[in-house]
């Protein structure tokens, strides 16, 4: 199987988001990474805090390729603790959006 992927839809980043985890044995029970939405959870507001770090000192971005490594990070534990929640992403984004359509905005 070849790492190098040209184009996904939702359900089949996290189709290669969860064979990545379990090449690295991170669901299995003795895991020293366990893949709990408790442990996920935190794992991705520390990504999250990460893409802050490229604007603590400045407004401009000065690395994109970096960055872009970073927002992947964030995805990538967002569609792993969907998925193990049993939470369709792809229709709780769209379900967000019609609602924040009907919101007010100040």
């Amino acid at each position: 199987m070849t790492n190098i992927i040209v184009r996904m839809d939702i359900q089949e980043l996290t189709q290669a988001m969860h064979r990545f985890v379990r090449a690295q044995g991170w669901y299995e029970p003795d895991s020293q990474r366990p893949q709990t939405l408790r442990n996920l959870a935190i794992s991705l507001n520390l990504e999250a805090a990460e893409v802050l770090e490229y604007f603590q000192w400045d407004d401009e971005l000065k690395n994109s390729a970096e960055f872009a490594g970073e927002l992947a990070d964030v995805a990538l534990y967002l569609l792993q603790i969907a998925s193990l929640a049993d939470i369709d992403l792809e229709q709780a984004i769209l379900d967000k959006l019609e609602k924040n359509y009907s919101r007010k905005w100040d």
